[in-house]
Order: structure tokens, then C-alpha cells, then sequence
């Protein structure tokens, strides 16, 4: 029994409709009419399962499929359902729609697993509105301060703060979403590569083994316009030579993925006859933000000639079955392993 090619298609296509700028690639910033039509969307599809739908202070949504242990903690998968300015379907929402699917196939084949498995769809991942990259894991992980969330600001002076509480969220518990180390048993993301080794080289999938460091940092220059031929030097307001302060939004470190949850990854591929490379990712991930605290592994799915963060981004629906695929077979292998101890 394999995944459902038709309903991945279908989820990720109707996901696609949550769009601020239709015909111009997908615009779905955090905390937006998009994004609430795209929960909204997700948490009907989960509803349909019989699974348990909750949302965490941090606008992180959840799908949770109890098992059979309450002691054990969940295995977590998922991405981000937030994309950049006329960006494409694929990036953080195929990861989504695969939690979603491997919850469905538990569901229907019957499975009972010993711990919870959850799917999570974050948001500010990509930091397009608020400018806080990888906000929902953050706040999951190392945790975020009330003072980032009213400093933290949209192009129209809205800040993360009252987005929140216009969404229904309480900016005061935002640190309830912080979740204890333990508390989560992996967690995993499956997401496109955007880049072009997989297409090039031949393979059907990537095993992450490390992902990049990301730094942030916001420049502003304050200086004066003046004719360069008649201004003399020592009466410049020279913007390079003189006036700039420097803020430091984000600083993350390059990150290596836990070596046991990548065994149990590349065993399953194997025994699905798919063919595999390990390979660092140049991109920065939710992923990154979670290995420090969860086990955490990473799947790639080949990018068509590597284009991704513009409209022309494509993943055939052949290639993301596959990592559902190996998805599924890596959320029931660790639990097995998980529940013997």
C-alpha cells in the first residue's frame, strides 16, 4: 500500500489557493488572511482523521494522533507554511502536506504506534513579513521574548505582537510554546531540495547530514546627498565613512543532523529500493533551529533545475511521493525502536 500521489497533488494544489498574489507566484506571509485560509484548510483535512487539532501560543498548528504509551513523547514532522514574496507551492508546505499524508496512511492501514505522532505546520519561517526567521521553532526551542514581539515590525508598522492578538493568540503566553528538552521524541522535515545536485546527479532523494549557519543582520546608513564635485571633503556626510548603526536580528550556527535518526533514513531508503545521496544543506531550516534539542533528521526531494523562492519552483509529485514515502517507513522505524527502549 503506498501513499496517495492524488490527494499529495490535491492538498498541495489547494494549499496553493491561499494567495496573496495569484498569478505571480505565492504570497502567503504570517499571520494574514492567507495563512489563516491555509490553517484553516489544514485543520479540516486533520479533523477529517479524527486526530487532535490544537494551536500552541506561538501560531504553531498542530495534528496529534495519540499512541498507545501516554508516556512516551511525540514524534513530530513537519515545515512552514509561510513563503517569501512571489515564491513558489513547494518550499515548506511539501513537508507540510507530507506530515499530513503519513497521518493519513497510520490512520488507514491501521497503525498503532507507541508514541503520539504530530504534524506541524510553523509559520515567520521565512521571516517575510515580521523579518524573524524561523520564529515558530524558535519559540518551540530556545524560546522568544515578549520585548522581539513588539519590537518586531511589518512594512506597515504592525508589529508581531498584534498580529498575534488579532489572530487570537495572547503575545504574554508566547513562552508556552516553548517545549522542554524530552518532550519531543525526533522531529523531522522533509523539504525540497532548491537546489540542483539531486536532478543533476541522478538521485530520487537526500539524506541531510549538516545544515548552514545563518547570520542576519540589519545595516542602517544615515547620510546626505550632496554634489561629489563641489562638496568639499572635511563638509561630507559620507554614509560609508561616517554614519551607521548595525542590529543583529538572527545568528544561528551550522548545525549537524543527529547521526542515529540519519541511519534509521538511509536504512529505510535502501529497503524502498530508492536511490539516495547525503548531502549538506546550504539553506537554512527549521530543522537547524531543532537539532540543538530534538533529534532531528531531514529529508530532500530533488528541485526542477534547482529554481526555488520564485514561481517557476517545481517538484514533480513522483519525487515528493517518494519522501512521504520514506517518511512514513522512518516514523514507524523509530518508533519500533523508540518503544523497545
Amino acid at each position: 500500500m503506498k501513499t496517495d500521489l492524488d490527494r499529495i497533488r490535491k492538498d498541495l494544489e489547494n494549499l496553493a489557493l491561499f494567495n496573496a498574489t495569484p498569478g505571480k507566484g505565492l504570497t502567503r506571509f504570517s499571520l494574514t488572511p492567507e495563512d489563516r485560509g491555509a490553517r484553516d484548510y489544514l485543520s479540516g483535512r486533520l479533523r477529517e482523521l479524527g486526530v487532535h487539532v490544537y494551536e500552541d501560543a506561538a501560531a504553531n498548528l498542530f495534528g496529534r494522533r495519540e499512541g498507545g504509551d501516554p508516556s512516551l513523547p511525540p514524534i513530530m514532522m513537519g515545515s512552514h507554511i509561510d513563503s517569501v514574496r512571489h515564491g513558489g507551492n513547494f518550499d515548506g508546505q511539501a513537508g507540510v502536506v507530507a506530515a499530513l499524508e503519513v497521518l493519513r496512511c497510520l490512520e488507514e492501514r491501521g497503525v498503532r504506534t507507541a508514541h503520539p505522532v504530530e504534524m506541524i505546520a510553523m509559520i515567520e519561517e521565512e521571516g517575510g513579513r515580521f523579518g524573524a526567521g524561523f520564529f515558530s521553532s524558535r519559540a518551540m526551542t530556545r524560546g522568544v521574548t515578549r520585548e522581539e514581539l513588539e519590537q518586531r515590525k511589518d512594512e506597515d508598522g504592525v508589529t508581531l505582537a498584534e498580529a498575534l492578538t488579532r489572530f487570537g493568540f495572547d503575545p504574554a503566553r508566547v513562552a508556552e510554546a516553548r517545549r522542554k528538552p524530552g518532550e519531543v521524541r525526533t522531529f523531522l522535515e522533509m523539504h525540497i531540495e532548491q537546489g540542483p545536485v539531486l536532478e543533476r546527479e541522478g538521485f530520487e532523494l537526500g539524506i541531510v547530514t549538516s545544515i548552514v549557519g545563518t547570520d542576519l543582520t540589519r545595516v542602517t546608513v544615515e547620510g546626505r546627498p550632496d554634489h561629489a564635485g563641489t562638496t568639499p571633503m572635511d563638509m561630507r556626510r559620507d554614509a560609508l565613512r561616517t554614519a551607521y548603526r548595525a542590529e543583529q536580528l538572527l545568528e544561528v550556527g551550522p548545525v549537524e543532523l543527529d547521526e542515529g535518526i540519519r541511519r534509521v533514513l538511509q536504512d529505510q531508503a535502501d529497503g524502498l529500493g530508492f536511490s539516495w545521496r547525503a548531502m549538506s544543506s546550504g539553506a537554512g531550516h527549521d530543522a537547524m533551529i531543532t537539532a540543538p534539542f530534538f533529534p532531528t533528521g531531514m529529508i530532500f526531494v530533488p528541485s526542477k533545475g534547482g529554481r526555488s523562492h520564485c514561481p517557476e519552483e517545481w517538484t514533480d509529485y513522483e519525487d515528493l511521493q517518494k519522501g512521504v514515502e520514506l517518511l512514513y517507513h522512518a516514523v514507524t522505524a523509530i518508533d519500533s525502536r523508540g518503544a523497545k527502549g
